[in-house]
């Protein structure tokens, strides 16, 4: 299988935890966001991702799989080893509810595409993009994480599941962009739990084959 990604790229993160934490080896194939005009807006890119977005998995078959919640719940039906989903219903929604309020409401307002957006044609300069940013992150966005989390070592009990998967490389995130989480005291639990693991610290960016 191949994965394209960007090492900076936080739903290519989540895909890359996920992967390890299910012990699945796979070639990372790099797509630049920022060379060449945008590397995931070359057509041979575009045929495998018609979005122009990073991650996407290509099985052995040809099969591109995009989105990385998608990625995730594949890799989770057909690999074995640790469950990212549980089995019991009401847990499982609760872990993907998680996973959603920061797939669905935190990242896509600071998403590369709607950052360049606000600073391009709409000339929004640096401190009003940087409010931006804090304020979609923190303003139900990780105060509401903080509020779902049981308080757990993980975000909900002794092992990751896909909630761990979206929250750390979110975190990365807020650093990058000195937005402060520091009176989070579950996340802050679930982070320190998550750097002892080395299937999440092996996919931190910086860590990636691309990395700048």
């Amino acid at each position: 299988m191949k994965l394209y990604g960007y090492f900076r790229s936080s739903a290519a993160y989540r895909v890359r935890i996920a992967l390890n934490l299910k012990g699945v080896t796979v070639e990372h194939v790099p797509v630049h966001l920022l060379k060449d005009g945008g590397q995931q807006k070359l057509p041979t890119y575009l045929r495998r991702n018609p979005q122009a977005l990073v991650p996407a998995l290509e099985l052995d078959d040809g099969t591109v799989l995009t989105q990385s919640l998608a990625i995730i719940e594949y890799l989770d039906a057909a690999f074995p080893g640790p469950r990212l989903i549980p089995d019991d219903p009401v847990l499982a929604a609760k872990v993907r509810a998680v996973a959603l309020a920061i797939g669905c409401e935190i990242h896509p307002l600071n998403n590369l595409r709607v950052l360049n957006y606000l600073k391009g044609p709409l000339g929004q300069q640096k401190d009003a993009v940087d409010a931006w940013i804090s304020h979609w992150m923190l303003n139900g966005g990780l105060d509401a994480v903080e509020a779902l989390l049981p308080g757990d070592q993980f975000c909900f009990g002794n092992a990751p599941t896909l909630a761990d998967c979206f929250l750390i490389p979110q975190l990365f995130n807020a650093r990058r962009f000195n937005v402060s989480y520091d009176g989070f005291s579950k996340i802050k639990r679930v982070e320190l739990s998550c750097e002892k693991l080395d299937a999440i610290t092996d996919a931190q960016p910086a860590r990636q084959p691309d990395a700048e």
